[in-house]
């Protein structure tokens, strides 16, 4: 890790990160290891798991960052992400349909559902999927490529929604409340961690 751990879980217990901060972090930390789909039909959240682990894979983590229970709350809510192409349905039915058809593209390209195959076999799918290559029925009715950018930014951002990937990369903009002053180039206010060597 290029910064020092427990930065942000340290910076928590300060004053200088809102109450409002505190808790929404504090809950990501405390999400319980097992969550029950709300959205998706177990098998589909299943599926949704395994792509998350392709495209954002953390093989350093002992228990990796949840990053499909996020999608699922928020779609079994109903919020919009705030945004979406035009090209793409409404986000329940983009997530749907381009689950549904990257399973269309694994039995198109190997003659198995996704999850069914090996580790580069599923990589081989998304990027037909990224590259707008992938074979499938339900891509024949949604752009494949701005679902691809859609799934994958989705699942970034609540990566690094999460203090241990902001601890990662030496985040600590939530410890806001003093404000920011020193804004030159490399200058660090006190509470920003430096870079080990």
């Amino acid at each position: 890790m290029p910064y020092p751990e427990g930065t942000v879980r340290a910076l928590l217990q300060t004053d200088l990160v809102t109450e409002a901060t505190r808790a929404a972090l504090q809950a990501r930390l405390d999400a319980p290891t097992y969550y029950l789909p709300q959205f998706f039909d177990a098998d589909t959240y299943q599926l949704l798991r395994v792509v998350a682990a392709r495209l954002l894979p953390q093989p350093d983590r002992p228990a990796p960052i949840a990053l499909a229970p996020a999608i699922d709350a928020r779609l079994a809510e109903g919020r919009s992400d705030g945004w979406r192409y035009d090209v793409l349905p409404p986000d329940r039915e983009a997530y749907r349909m381009g689950l549904g058809g990257i399973n269309q593209a694994a039995q198109a390209q190997f003659q198995q559902d996704f999850m069914a195959l090996d580790a580069a076999r599923q990589d081989a799918v998304l990027e037909q999927l990224a590259a707008g290559k992938a074979a499938g029925e339900n891509w024949q009715q949604i752009n494949q490529e701005r679902f691809f950018e859609e799934l994958l930014a989705e699942l970034t951002e609540n990566y690094y929604a999460h203090p241990l990937a902001q601890e990662e990369i030496g985040y600590v903009g939530m410890a806001d409340v003093p404000g920011w002053t020193r804004i030159g180039l490399n200058e660090l206010e006190p509470r920003e961690p430096e870079e080990l060597n």
